[in-house]
């Protein structure tokens, strides 16, 4: 008989439908198709109609199934019934928890709405969020900003009206040199893999300034092993030698920054016109102007004599500042880590790319000014920075610093440079200012979150205390545009500035892995007063999964997870939008959930109508929506414009401004999950000068009137606060900060060291300590993924050859690493391509035992660990009675990779347990199966 080949059916069929909608396995926000087979979930893939991934998908939004499907969900809303920390809850009904929750927020906002903090973790409803908080009036709101990288979002508004990631992005089709500082995988990581590619592949060139070479920095084609901390640094060297060399735009800096603005030798300020415009003068007729005067032509250069002053512009200031040996390459080798040689091959490099490689586009414009151009210079190099470089207490400085080098070299809104995305770029004026007038049973005077111009905008009483629990907006922090999560909780339970009542939170892990000092948080949360009350009296948090700080809370609202609810990716908020267009998108129920859960959403709108809030109800008290997706249909932040930018008025054929379209979900649903409305060609580089644009954009709903603006080399709401700082003004800072402000509050930007650095002993402790979020992980979450936890289930700490070898280390040693602050006992790894004075590790793979219905001697549980035992959120003690947050001064980022640390080898614990070990927390959901599976379809 002959073989007969088996026959196999090479095409089966995968699905029943395809789901199309968004992402939430990191803040990529990809488009995703996802397979149903009976109603559930059979896979994932990429969309490539997409606009962000086009079709790619990584790791993290394969692996989305087993998110779905996890053990760790919770099932119902729950109350404590044990102490605090016991994890024992009982399941009750929606409405007893509303009622439960309605109970305890009447009382605050009939009588004392700053008794609410309400803060929010990576949620990206932050427009929503906000609008409830401010409605209900308490002016302690705000998300993880503050925590993550609010230094690298308000030091690019402040400098250039936006920064990287969701602000902004590089030319990826035309630079052809790609620099990226202190980037690790977890943000963005599409695109920047899709745009690398791109470089790479027509022969451009990568170059990685990081710590650690992993991920984008292990396939960079250069690699600057930078001492951390050190950037800031790094970058002024760069400008220090393009500036003598001469190698900077000049007609870029004069046309479209206020490098040729006049300061008042005086006051530190830049001249003004009646009508409060910048003045320059104008190198044809030498005449002085406003800088937008039709066909002015700026000088760099020039002085202006008037009232017995000199006046002299920023550019000379800038000249006077970068051109002094401080920051010559080889003054800064040592401190930096980077050789003069190397420092001065970059700058070379970048010199060289920007002007003997630059083309031009035949695109005609028109500049605010009126003057028409025929065509747009492209300097084809592009650059890209992330937390690494945002999380030190001297990021903010550094960020800026980044933006100027990125400026001097004209690259910022040319073809091949970086390039904004819609909403921005916006100038400083388009942002709100802070807002905290409290009123009894009404909503905050304004949005909470906003950018200070001056001392006259700080967060503060009149008797100089802060208005807000974080202390955001004060002299501590006076540009802390993002809020600090990370000092609520302490801040709360040292009663400083004033007690709270409640503490209401979502998505923030901050008994774990989002806190720094997380044993002392911890105490913090079960702390009880001489009464035997807890000193934070009530906690309500909601999560879709059992977190470690799930049993902390008094009170659980359940989330959904992100296929079985609706979310909102709004150009109000923090959007999907491309350098060429303007784009949103939805999530959307692909499936029902199997749990007595709700989107936490739609649950503040049901919190918010029974409290009768104004802005959620009708005059008559009725509610204005139902639940989330009503809010997003119906909803209008002024009038024409809602969360959405699609498929607007009754017709669903307008964009940006048009009036409630009711079926604008399903449309949304129709095209794939997403809105895409590309930016007119002629109108897509040179936005915050290209009068195409600015019309474009007043169009979409951006602006209500065109707004063009200079780049601000030189910030003059910096010098406002300093020049206070210097006893001007009618608020000055308390004289404990007087020279901190002074010093820190310089209008262009400078190096400073670190805080740790100057508050602890270097010789003791003289490594460098950081965490990096791997690629295939986004925060805590994605290390009870099934799939995930097989890529990264422990995480050692990754020592560099010099210290290996120092210490003596072999393969499968441990080691203590001690800080001021703690100690932890951790098994080690080599790692050859580090820089030589730092170790680092993986975030957030480290659990607690019982969380995450994990098995109580998993990896995580038993060899993962975290940096966060070693870290403080206030610096070392000084000896004068004060302590300082452990934070940018200006913004009030917290600096987690200011860490220093000492290291000796250590034999392994018992059990090899990482050390510190803490309890087991009794999760109320129970431990997972030891195998997860089930079959979709038949």
């Amino acid at each position: 008989m002959t073989f007969q080949q088996p026959k196999i059916d090479t095409s089966p069929k995968v699905s029943d439908e395809i789901r199309k909608t968004t992402c939430y396995m990191c803040a990529c926000r990809c488009g995703i198709n996802v397979h149903m087979k009976d109603g559930k979930v059979a896979y994932i893939e990429g969309n490539r109609d997409h606009p962000v991934n086009q079709g790619v998908l990584c790791a993290k939004g394969s692996a989305g199934i087993m998110q779905v499907n996890a053990p760790s969900r919770l099932k119902a809303p729950m109350k404590r019934v044990g102490p605090r920390g016991s994890g024992e809850f009982e399941e009750i009904s929606w409405d007893e928890a509303l009622d439960i929750a309605v109970s305890r927020l009447k009382p605050l906002r009939d009588n004392n709405p700053e008794k609410l903090a309400f803060f929010t973790g990576r949620d990206q409803s932050q427009s929503f969020t906000g609008f409830w908080a401010q409605n209900f009036g308490t002016p302690n709101f705000a998300a993880h900003g503050g925590f993550c990288s609010v230094n690298m979002a308000a030091g690019g508004i402040y400098t250039m009206g936006g920064a990287f990631w969701e602000f902004g992005q590089p030319d990826w089709d035309r630079a052809k040199l790609f620099m990226i500082f202190g980037v690790a995988e977890d943000h963005d990581s599409n695109p920047i893999k899709m745009g690398i590619s791109k470089i790479k592949g027509r022969g451009g060139k990568v170059i990685g300034v990081n710590p650690v070479r992993s991920g984008y920095n292990a396939v960079a084609d250069e690699w600057v092993g930078i001492t951390p901390g050190t950037d800031g640094l790094f970058i002024l060297s760069l400008v220090h030698e393009l500036m003598k060399a001469g190698k900077i735009d000049l007609e870029y800096l004069a046309q479209y920054t206020n490098a040729p603005a006049l300061i008042d030798p005086d006051t530190g300020l830049l001249l003004r016109n009646a009508d409060d415009k910048v003045m320059v003068i104008d190198s044809v007729t030498g005449d002085l102007v406003p800088f937008d005067q039709k066909g002015a032509r700026p000088n760099l250069g020039a002085t202006h004599e008037a009232d017995g002053k000199t006046y002299t512009t920023v550019m000379a200031k800038m000249a006077e500042k970068y051109l002094d040996p401080q920051y010559a390459p080889e003054a800064v080798a040592e401190k930096t880590g980077v050789s003069a040689k190397k420092i001065k091959t970059i700058a070379a490099e970048l010199a060289r790319v920007a002007f003997e490689e630059s083309f031009t586009l035949d695109h005609e414009w028109t500049d605010f000014r009126g003057d028409k151009h025929d065509k747009m210079i492209g300097r084809p190099v592009a650059m890209h920075a992330m937390r690494g470089i945002s999380a030190h207490s001297n990021g903010f400085q550094t960020c800026r610093a980044l933006h100027v080098l990125q400026i001097v070299l004209g690259t910022v809104e040319v073809p091949g440079g970086f390039r904004f995305k819609p909403p921005y770029p916006k100038p400083i004026e388009q942002h709100p200012k802070p807002h905290g007038k409290v009123s009894k049973s009404a909503p905050l005077d304004g949005p909470h979150l906003g950018f200070t111009r001056g001392p006259e905008d700080l967060m503060l009483k009149e008797d100089g205390s802060p208005i807000r629990i974080d202390k955001a907006f004060t002299w501590e922090n006076p540009m802390s545009s993002h809020g600090l999560m990370h000092m609520v909780i302490s801040n709360a339970h040292a009663g400083d500035p004033y007690k709270i009542d409640t503490l209401f939170m979502y998505m923030a892990n901050m008994s774990w892995n989002s806190s720094m000092n997380t044993r002392g948080v911890i105490e913090m949360l079960t702390d009880k007063d001489e009464n035997g009350d807890y000193v934070i009296p009530n906690i309500i948090y909601s999560d879709a999964y059992s977190s470690e700080m799930v049993a902390y809370a008094d009170l659980i609202l359940p989330d959904t997870t992100y296929l079985e609810r609706h979310d909102c990716i709004s150009l109000l908020d923090r959007p999907i939008c491309e350098a060429e267009a303007a784009a949103d998108a939805i999530r959307w129920p692909v499936i029902e959930p199997d749990r007595d859960v709700r989107g936490f959403q739609s649950t503040l709108i049901h919190l918010a109508n029974r409290l009768g809030m104004q802005g959620f109800v009708n005059d008559d008290g009725s509610a204005k929506w139902e639940d989330y997706a009503d809010y997003i249909v119906n909803h209008e932040r002024k009038p024409g414009i809602g969360p959405l930018a699609g498929f607007r008025g009754k017709d669903g054929d307008k964009v940006g401004r048009g009036e409630v379209n009711p079926d604008q979900l399903d449309r949304y649903i129709e095209n794939g999950g997403f809105f895409v409305e590309h930016i007119p060609e002629g109108a897509d580089y040179y936005k915050p000068w290209n009068s195409a644009y600015q019309d474009w954009a007043v169009g979409m709903g951006i602006y209500d009137a065109p707004s063009p603006y200079l780049f601000q080399l030189y910030s003059e709401p910096m010098r406002k606060f300093q020049r206070a700082a210097e006893g001007h003004g009618d608020r000055q800072p308390p004289e404990n900060l007087r020279e901190r402000v002074k010093h820190i509050m310089d209008p262009l930007p400078f190096w400073y060291e670190p805080f740790e650095d100057t508050a602890v002993d270097l010789d003791e402790y003289p490594i460098h300590a950081l965490t990096q979020r791997p690629m295939a992980m986004y925060h805590s979450w994605g290390t009870q993924n099934a799939w995930l936890r097989q890529l990264h289930g422990t995480n050692p700490l990754y020592l560099p050859t010099k210290l290996w070898n120092e210490h003596g280390f072999d393969e499968g040693d441990w080691a203590k690493v001690t800080s001021t602050h703690g100690t932890i006992t951790v098994p080690v790894a080599l790692q050859e391509a580090l820089n030589e004075n730092t170790v680092w590790t993986w975030n957030a793979i480290g659990k607690r035992k019982g969380a995450w219905a994990l098995d109580k001697d998993a990896p995580e549980a038993k060899q993962g660990f975290l940096l966060n035992h070693l870290i403080h959120e206030l610096l070392p003690a000084k000896g004068d009675g004060m302590r300082v947050a452990n934070s940018d001064p200006i913004t009030g980022q917290a600096a987690w990779f200011d860490l220093r640390v000492k290291i000796e080898k250590a034999d392994a614990p018992a059990g090899e347990q990482a050390q510190p070990a803490f309890p087991e927390i009794k999760s109320p959901v129970g431990q997972g199966p030891d195998n997860l599976e089930w079959k979709v379809g038949k």
